[in-house]
């Protein structure tokens, strides 16, 4: 069996950042839409947090697809979820983080087979905050099925910007 060389190995790497950096940004439009769409104060600021991780996130893969010879994707290929009534936005939501995150694992371990410790690594960081993307959906998705609509009446009368800075959901902390 021969042996893959350093820039075949490179390729491999370079086409899983750029499928992960195709899933940033359909992350990036969908929780951009939904925060747009949803007046539901505190719950559209956060969503506005989790696309700007995205969007951090998209940038990281971006960087390092160039530090290693390569052209960072700018679209993607999937379809944004658009007008989506509430109580479907974060099952919806959830259901992408747990794909991400398992997606990501599978590109984690073709870093590491192709010798690339590093993007393995940015990968692992990147899946540590979809955890907790998820996390957050999952729960907010628990809270309207058990309390309904007291519960986003409770949260539309909070102001999306109460609080919520730029910084991002993750790196905040809110998500912990």
């Amino acid at each position: 069996m021969e042996k893959a060389s350093k820039q075949e190995r490179r390729e491999k790497v370079i086409t899983v950042l750029n499928q992960a950096r195709a899933m940033e940004l359909q992350a990036i439009s969908q929780y951009m839409n939904q925060h747009y769409d949803m007046d539901y104060g505190e719950l559209a600021g956060k969503i506005k947090l989790i696309a700007i991780d995205e969007m951090r996130h998209a940038e990281m893969f971006a960087e390092r697809v160039k530090e290693i010879g390569g052209e960072p994707v700018t679209g993607y290929d999937g379809k944004i979820a658009k007008g989506q009534p509430v109580d479907k936005i974060f099952s919806h939501d959830s259901v992408l983080e747990d794909d991400t995150i398992d997606t990501y694992n599978q590109f984690a371990l073709v870093c590491r087979e192709n010798g690339d410790s590093i993007s393995m690594k940015i990968f692992e960081d990147i899946i540590e905050e979809e955890q907790i993307h998820f996390n957050y959906f999952d729960s907010v998705q628990e809270h309207i099925e058990k309390l309904g609509d007291n519960y986003l009446a409770k949260i539309a009368g909070t102001s999306s910007s109460t609080g919520l800075g730029n910084s991002g959901f993750a790196v905040t902390g809110d998500g912990v």
